[in-house]
């Protein structure tokens, strides 16, 4: 088996690059990447240099290309000349304002120093817009920039090697910072009375706890799944999808510098996520709270996260799925063609035959109308949230429910049919006996291996489903960044819908291995039956 699981891996982790890739090579070559704008107010107000320096930016941003315009590099060679007053110096100026003139700035030696340096990538010049009589008109800016477009292999690279990051005490850059360390220390936020806290890295709080299951959490390994720049402007999809989704949840607590006095103060803030704040200034109600510049934070949020509402969800439907369908289709085979089985069938005809939104509004009609049910999340009354989960739940169930009935009550019956049952019964075996100790296990080897796929797959949540009842899940989450050409949320669900993918299958394969013994995963038997 060990064999077996090591080429399942490694060939798990092959797939996986090889999908990710094609998914990039189709987002970022294949798809003109202007799209981007099509809903962006910024670009759409900008003067036409402004515009395209703008778009230089954001596909940076968004993982096109890479590029370094003229003024970040007078900054840096002047900077290292000058020092912090280099903005002063003529030499400075004159080589700023060189490429003002278009007529004159190729002679200038810094842009010829730059050209050179950035040799072999696409230089670009845009001259000021009006320009006249030797100056600029108001609004008239000129860029001179070289970019580099990225391959699909370099950004490849570049993704999963910073898949996965470790925070360290020299994460922080700020030559402001001289204090650096990652000790334990006492915790004025957590019950445990101490944390794990570093200084330099980028999160204060790096090992926790705190009453929120799993009561234990951690902050120095971290998912780097990027940057949402459309559908969830500037945040990063590991935020977006672990952060609670409710209201704020204030309680008494007590600002970093105020610990130990007698001021408490009524806040969400969540003093476990303090952040490095590394802007030049710091705002001054922060410097009279926080003991230090780590004063970036999150909110204590009530509810679950996007993340949490799918699996809750997904989980409860699937456990629901398995307990009536199993049930009721090893009902219908042992009541073959009888009253029972004729319900199961039509029931099975009717969710295969009608669309899913159709039985889920079904579903949404008679919740609200006669059990008075909340039909949306928004809606549903703060002290009773969690009656918001039971409409979606039982909608997600439906399909379920008919699919595991045909296909146990099948399997049923092709093991009734079987010589080896025939020659039970002839040896005198009871009914019960029969199905229990054979027809039953044997039917069940082919509902094993769906199980942990399953149950993995409640974490990718259910399109239709959470958008009719509005469930703040991931549900959508694909659809809605391929929709506003999202590039980071579509790879990085791809992603994550191909790990579970994998995933399910390599459990599934030893959930069935462990339920039946005459399955054998290891090379020397060819991976099937002994």
């Amino acid at each position: 088996m060990g064999k077996y699981l090591l080429k399942r891996i490694l060939f798990s982790i092959f797939s996986l690059i090889v999908v990710v890739g094609i998914v990039m090579l189709l987002v970022y070559s294949l798809i003109k990447r202007n799209v981007i704008f099509e809903t962006d107010d910024m670009w759409t107000k900008k003067a036409l240099n402004d515009q395209k320096m703008y778009e230089y930016t954001m596909f940076q941003k968004y993982g096109y290309l890479t590029y370094v315009d003229y003024a970040s590099f007078l900054k840096e060679k002047y900077t290292a000349k000058y020092g912090e007053g280099y903005e002063s110096q003529p030499d400075y100026i004159a080589d700023r304002d060189a490429i003002k003139n278009p007529d004159t700035y190729e002679s200038n030696a810094s842009v010829q120093e730059f050209k050179e340096k950035y040799k072999g990538d696409d230089i670009v010049y845009m001259a000021p817009v009006n320009y006249s009589n030797g100056g600029m008109k108001p609004g008239g800016r000129a860029y001179l920039i070289a970019s580099h477009e990225k391959s699909v292999f370099s950004r490849l690279w570049s993704y999963f090697t910073s898949l996965v990051t470790v925070e360290t005490k020299n994460m922080v850059k700020d030559e402001r910072l001289t204090d650096r360390y990652i000790r334990f220390e006492k915790d004025p936020y957590s019950w445990a009375g101490f944390a794990l806290v570093g200084s330099g890295t980028q999160h204060k709080y790096l090992l926790y706890f705190d009453e929120r299951f799993p009561f234990i959490h951690q902050n120095f390994l971290h998912l780097n799944f990027g940057t949402s720049y459309t559908t969830y402007r500037g945040q990063e999809i590991t935020s977006v999808i672990s952060e609670k989704t409710g209201d704020l949840k204030k309680t008494l607590q007590q600002f970093p510098a105020k610990v130990g006095t007698d001021e408490w103060e009524e806040t969400a803030i969540d003093f476990h996520s303090l952040q490095y704040n590394s802007s030049d200034t710091v705002n001054p109600a922060d410097q009279e709270n926080f003991n230090d510049r780590y004063t970036v934070y999150n909110y204590k949020k009530t509810g679950l996260s996007m993340l949490g509402n799918s699996f809750v969800i997904g989980l409860i439907s699937v456990f629901i799925s398995y307990l009536l369908g199993v049930a009721i289709g090893i009902l219908m085979a042992r009541k073959k063609d009888k009253l029972v089985d004729k319900l199961g069938k039509a029931y099975i005809v009717f969710i295969s035959a009608v669309p899913s939104l159709a039985y889920i509004f079904i579903v949404a009609f008679i919740g609200t109308s006669v059990f008075k049910l909340p039909y949306k999340f928004a809606t549903a009354p703060a002290d009773a949230k969690i009656l918001a989960y039971i409409l979606p739940t039982i909608s997600l169930s439906l399909g379920s429910i008919g699919s595991l009935m045909k296909w146990t009550r099948r399997y049923m019956i092709d093991q009734m049919n079987s010589d080896y049952v025939k020659f039970a019964r002839a040896e005198g075996m009871s009914e019960k006996e029969i199905y229990n100790k054979h027809i039953a296990r044997n039917a069940f080897i082919y509902l094993v291996h769906g199980i942990p796929g399953s149950i993995l797959f409640c974490l990718t949540g259910a399109l239709m489903t959470e958008r009719v009842y509005g469930v703040p899940g991931v549900g959508g989450l694909l659809i809605n960044s391929i929709n506003s050409h999202d590039n980071a949320v579509i790879v990085a669900m791809v992603l994550i819908i191909t790990t579970i993918a994998i995933t399910g299958q390599i459990l599934g394969d030893l959930l069935l291995a462990k339920y039946d013994p005459r399955i054998s995963l290891s090379s020397d038997s060819g991976g099937g039956r002994k």
